[in-house]
C-alpha cells in the first residue's frame, strides 16, 4: 500500500505547531487542505489522530504516539530534501539560549561561528522557556538553571563567580567595606540563582533597614543599569565580562568574597548528540567560554 506522504507531512506540521493555520503556512497550502490531508491519514491508519477542543486541536493518545515515532524521520527527510534542492548542503541549527547569555556572550562572537562553520545556518531563539523537544525544532540549548532536568543530556558549561559590580563613577574599585554596600542602591536580577540575600548571608552582613533597590528579569538590563550608575549589581563574571574588561564595571568591595554558581548548561536530548551540527556548536561554545 502506498504511503500518503503529503498527509504525513500535513499531520507532522499540525502536531508540531498545534495549529492547522500555522501548519498551512509552514507547508504552503490552505488550512482546509491540511484538514483534508489529516482525514486521509486517519482513514489510512484507521485511528483518530486529533480531537477538537473549542477552536483548538489536540493530539489523541494514538496521535501523540504516532508523532513521537515519526518526528525525527520527517526532520531528516526535510533536511535531505532541502540540501538536494540546492541549498549548498547548508544545515540549519536551531539553538535556544537564555537571553542574557545570548546578548552578552554569543551574539558579539557570532561571526566566529559563522566563519568556522559556513555550512551551518544558525537560528537563535533567546528565551528561558523550556522547549518541548517532541514538538519544537530545537537542536540544543544553553539553559539557565540549576541543572536538574530528567530525560535530557545536560553538561555544566562553566562555574560562574558572582560579584558586586558598579560603575567606577559610583564607587571606585575596592573602595568600600562590606557594610558600606548598604548605603548604595542595589540592582536585582530576579532570575539569577544567587541573589543579594545569599550574598548578605554569606558575608554575615545584617540588614537593619530597608534599602533602595531596582529589579530586572534579565541580567543584561541589570548590567546596563549598573554601567549607568544606577546602583550595585550582583552579576556573573561571564555575563559581565565585556564591561569588566573595559573598566566600565568594577567590584567596589575590598576583599570581596567569591560566591560561585553553576547556572549555564548545555542541554539537549541524548540522541541529538549524534548530530554533527550539534557537536560543532558544543565545541564552539566551550571555546567561547574558555576565551572569557
Amino acid at each position: 500500500m502506498t504511503l500518503p506522504f503529503r498527509a504525513i507531512i500535513a499531520f507532522h506540521a499540525t502536531a508540531r505547531t498545534g495549529s492547522m493555520i500555522q501548519a498551512s503556512q509552514a507547508v504552503g497550502v490552505t488550512p482546509s487542505a491540511i484538514s483534508q490531508q489529516i482525514q486521509i491519514l486517519e482513514n489510512h491508519v484507521g485511528v483518530k489522530l486529533f480531537n477538537r477542543e473549542g477552536r483548538s486541536i489536540v493530539l489523541t493518545e494514538a496521535g501523540a504516539r504516532y508523532f513521537d515515532m515519526i518526528y525525527d524521520e520527517v526532520d531528516k527527510i526535510e533536511l535531505a530534501t532541502e540540501q538536494l534542492r540546492g541549498h549548498n548542503s547548508i544545515s540549519t541549527l536551531n539553538v535556544r539560549i537564555s537571553p542574557s547569555f545570548a546578548t552578552k556572550c554569543v551574539i558579539p562572537r557570532l561571526n566566529d561561528f559563522l566563519e568556522s562553520y559556513p555550512n551551518i545556518e544558525l537560528r537563535i531563539n533567546a528565551t528561558n522557556e523550556l522547549p518541548d523537544y517532541s514538538r519544537e525544532k530545537i537542536d540544543i540549548e544553553i539553559r539557565h538553571g540549576e541543572g536538574y532536568w530528567p530525560g535530557v543530556y545536560s553538561e555544566k558549561l562553566i562555574v560562574e563567580k558572582m560579584l558586586p559590580l558598579c560603575s567606577p563613577k559610583l564607587a571606585k574599585k575596592s573602595s568600600l567595606s562590606i557594610n558600606d554596600i548598604k548605603n548604595y542602591p542595589l540592582i536585582y536580577s530576579i532570575k539569577n540563582i544567587t541573589q543579594w540575600n545569599h550574598w548578605f548571608e554569606f558575608t554575615k552582613t545584617s540588614i537593619e533597614k530597608p534599602f533602595k533597590r531596582t529589579l530586572f528579569d534579565r541580567a543584561y538590563m541589570s548590567i546596563e543599569t549598573a554601567v549607568n550608575c544606577g546602583g550595585i549589581a550582583l552579576e556573573s563574571h561571564v555575563i559581565a565580562a565585556k564591561e569588566i574588561a573595559e573598566g566600565t564595571l568594577v567590584c567596589p568591595i575590598r576583599n570581596s568574597p567569591e560566591i560561585h554558581q553553576s547556572s549555564l548548561w548545555i542541554v539537549c536530548p541524548k540522541n541529538h548528540l549524534e548530530r554533527h551540527k550539534v557537536q560543532s556548536f558544543i565545541v564552539w561554545v566551550k571555546q567561547l567560554i574558555k576565551d572569557h
